[in-house]
């Protein structure tokens, strides 16, 4: 006999819940609907769809990249989210949507879509409030557990960085290498005493802001949008650490989603300029 709950046991498929986020009372009730319609489609999309159907490529989306159907199916459940507020979106797929608002909410929907079609338990909602390009709070919800990060500009989180300084020793996340990047990747790698590869840039930046590691960078590959480094421009600096781009370009809220940063975060400036400087060789 098959126990009840046998949908579980088909491989195609990923049943397991999706937590309803974790918010605090006090976040914007625009990005607090958005972070709360993500975790709803995703969680309807891992019910009814099967892992290939999840990871279909379906679309190009507004950052020149394949948009998955997990993507879509997100991204449209916080658009109509963002429409009911009357706020505007900046969104990785769908670009700028304009609704008239001096607010805009600057999102990565689904922020490590390919662990979240494959059932792999990291992938996140991230978002920030910009009104007239300036941020005024960031969001970022761990999709399977609920947990989140909220920060305000300019005030200090409840949640501080390790305070590491130097590279040696240091628990490092990094971007997968890549051919331009690899052989940046192992001097990192060489020097840290921990590497992990988690493939969601918006958890593993919110991890360096409360300490779980010291750091995490592309190395020089130059694959990060805005959107997937908005709410780390906010929650990073809030906890004590630094957000920086390898070369020096400053980190912009622009709507044109085809601009590419590297992406460092780090718990201390000295930690993060040995990690630019030991990236560029």
């Amino acid at each position: 006999m098959q126990p009840a709950n046998s949908d579980h046991l088909d491989p195609a498929r990923i049943n397991w819940p999706v937590a309803e986020p974790v918010l605090p009372p006090n976040t914007h009730p625009a990005l607090a609907e958005a972070a709360r319609a993500a975790a709803t489609a995703y969680r309807a999309a891992r019910h009814q769809l099967s892992r290939a159907e999840l990871a279909e490529e379906i679309a190009q989306g507004a950052d020149n990249t394949p948009t998955m159907r997990v993507d879509a199916l997100v991204e449209d459940a916080i658009a109509e989210a963002a429409q009911r507020n009357g706020v505007n979106l900046l969104s990785e797929e769908a670009g700028f949507l304009d609704h008239g608002s001096a607010v805009t909410l600057v999102v990565d929907p689904m922020d490590g879509s390919a662990n979240a079609a494959a059932g792999v338990p990291l992938s996140c909602f991230a978002g920030v409030v910009t009104e007239d390009g300036v941020a005024s709070e960031a969001l970022t919800v761990w999709l399977d557990t609920g947990r989140s990060w909220w920060a305000r500009a300019g005030e200090p989180a409840p949640y501080r960085t390790s305070g590491r300084t130097s590279l040696t020793g240091a628990a490092v996340c990094l971007l997968r290498p890549k051919d331009n990047s690899m052989a940046a990747w192992l001097r990192v790698a060489a020097r840290a005493s921990r590497v992990r590869i988690l493939s969601t840039t918006c958890l593993e930046t919110a991890l360096v802001a409360e300490g779980s590691v010291d750091a995490f960078a592309d190395p020089g590959s130059d694959t990060h949008r805005i959107v997937d480094l908005a709410a780390a421009m906010v929650t990073v600096p809030a906890a004590g650490g630094v957000l920086l781009d390898v070369h020096g370009r400053p980190l912009e809220f622009d709507p044109d989603l085809t601009r590419r940063w590297s992406g460092v975060a780090a718990a201390t400036p000295a930690l993060g300029d040995e990690l630019i400087a030991t990236i560029l060789g």
